[in-house]
């Protein structure tokens, strides 16, 4: 039952998302709006939307992960939920045309449309595969750093992305995720909306929740830091919603990696 159940959510979630890769508004899915206004509001510059073909900027994020990424150059960088390609485009500029980025969606119109744009674009350091990202395809250990925006809320198995997300990164790997978090219990009548689901609010955890979820998938350094401010974004959204949800960044490290011995890192 519970399979029949995240399937049904699942589909509920791909298709007012393939509506939207189509050229629907996205103000009952995502974070609100399908224009640069939205993303500055985000916390995007000018320049980040103005360097990416038109289409790839959906403003449906809740944040911006690139801001606590501190990506380098050469890195392999994983989008989990990665729509028309906006935060993929930004990330491959900063890792350089030695840096790899890979985009995973699980509604083929996102990925097609995503692709399209990868072409406008010439980016020949980006690609996008189709997929669910409880169940990543994607090698083991094979990822520097893992975006995510405004996605991981709308999935009911958030404690296999995580799983999934630690079996990807490489030891000393990170999470640099922005999404919306719980801080109330909602109504019924906001809980149950699919329109709530699909908008970012209904499938959303508690802090607390996603810290456990965290630890217990073996990341260290767990910090998730709800944003007070969002209140006023997520209100003109979906009014009264503000009260129960609230956007966040959530950071993490995979053990391992390099350790420091001195004036330069020798392990």
């Amino acid at each position: 039952m519970e399979t029949q159940d995240n399937d049904r959510i699942r589909g509920q979630v791909r298709s007012a998302y393939a509506k939207v890769a189509n050229g629907a508004d996205g103000c009952s899915v995502g974070c609100c709006g399908t224009n640069a206004p939205g993303s500055l509001a985000m916390g995007y510059t000018k320049e980040d939307v103005e360097c990416v073909p038109d289409g790839a900027d959906l403003g449906l994020g809740c944040g911006n992960p690139q801001a606590i990424a501190d990506l380098q150059a050469g890195e392999t960088v994983l989008d989990l939920g990665s729509g028309g390609g906006f935060d993929c485009f930004l990330a491959a500029k900063r890792v350089g045309r030695a840096g790899r980025v890979i985009g995973v969606d699980m509604t083929p119109e996102m990925v097609t449309k995503a692709r399209d744009n990868a072409r406008r674009l010439e980016a020949s350091n980006v690609e996008f595969r189709l997929g669910e990202i409880e169940h990543l395809p994607v090698p083991d250990a094979s990822v520097d750093v893992i975006l995510s925006n405004c996605v991981i809320n709308l999935s009911p198995d958030k404690s296999s992305i995580f799983q999934e997300a630690f079996r990807v990164l490489k030891p000393g790997g990170r999470l640099a995720i922005s999404d919306v978090v719980a801080t109330a219990e909602m109504p019924s009548a906001l809980a149950e909306s699919v329109e709530a689901l699909t908008g970012c609010v209904a499938g959303t955890a508690p802090v607390e929740t996603l810290r456990r979820l965290l630890t217990d998938a073996g990341f260290e350094g767990v910090r998730i830091d709800p944003r007070p401010e969002s209140r006023a974004i997520i209100g003109q959204c979906m009014p009264g919603a503000e009260d129960y949800v609230a956007s966040a960044t959530i950071e993490g490290t995979k053990p391992g990696g390099k350790t420091c011995c001195g004036p330069s890192c020798c392990t």
